[in-house]
């Protein structure tokens, strides 16, 4: 364990199973360990493959520190993309909805940016709900566990403002083509959008004119291959598409607009 404790020890092992970034991992295990066993079993099992976010139990993301537990899905840094927008849409005191909402990464810099928003989280997901709870409730939120929109209070038909929906978009065919961070440690469920990708989105389009305030908008991140076909299927629902892309994180963003 000794050589473990130096930093080259740690950087040697992280480098020998395949981390790309082994010197910035090595300090982020260092500085979340509680000594020297703890640090030897986060090594173990980053080297393992288990995502770093699991290992340390957080993820940095739009600039703020979110809690991720293990199993549940890690939020990406080209989601910042979209949370950038929704956050520029919300108005202070805005009705705000994150669904498929994970971690509750979205829903946590909303109320951390947006003045008075009233935020509403939803996921499917036991696990992700547990975690959401920690990251949305703690700043003033609501999590609902369910499915989509059916957990969320009906009360918000017709008043949401901004509907942030990351849902998962990998079509079935290309599931054992994702790293094994994601495949192996992630729920299948998080990121399994059907055939082509776009069946979880087809149900959130469906429904969200009703949820949609007149003048809402509802972001979701997809890939370029599929941004023009998921614009089409927002647009059968009587949503307003456009689509939005930043070359710098590789991010592709429907926003869909109910007509005001």
């Amino acid at each position: 364990m000794s050589d473990v404790l130096s930093g080259d020890g740690v950087v040697e092992r992280l480098r020998a199973a395949g981390c790309v970034f082994a010197e910035e991992e090595a300090e982020l295990l260092r500085a979340a360990a509680g000594g020297p066993a703890a640090l030897d079993r986060m090594v173990e099992r980053r080297s393992a493959g288990l995502p770093l976010e699991h290992v340390v139990g957080w993820a940095e993301f739009a600039g703020l520190r979110v809690e991720v537990d293990p199993g549940v899905f890690v939020p990406r840094r080209r989601t910042e993309f979209l949370i950038g927008h929704a956050v520029e849409r919300a108005r202070p005191g805005a009705v705000c909805v994150d669904l498929c909402c994970g971690s509750g990464a979205a829903g946590a810099v909303l109320l951390d940016r947006v003045e008075g928003a009233e935020v509403h989280a939803s996921d499917i997901e036991p696990a992700a709900v547990r975690c959401a709870r920690r990251n949305v409730e703690s700043r003033g939120g609501r999590v609902h566990e369910g499915d989509l929109f059916a957990p969320l209070p009906p009360e918000l038909r017709g008043r949401v403002e901004v509907l942030v929906a990351n849902v998962p978009y990998v079509p079935t065919g290309d599931i054992g083509l994702l790293p094994p961070e994601a495949r192996d440690h992630e729920p299948l469920v998080t990121l399994d959008g059907g055939p082509d990708g776009l069946d979880v989105l087809r149900r959130v389009a469906a429904e969200a004119p009703e949820w949609l305030a007149p003048g809402g908008g509802l972001l979701v991140e997809t890939s370029e291959r599929q941004a023009e076909r998921a614009a089409e299927a927002v647009a059968g629902h009587g949503l307003e598409p456009r689509i939005l892309r930043c070359e710098e994180l590789y991010a592709t963003v429907l926003l869909a607009t109910r007509p005001g």
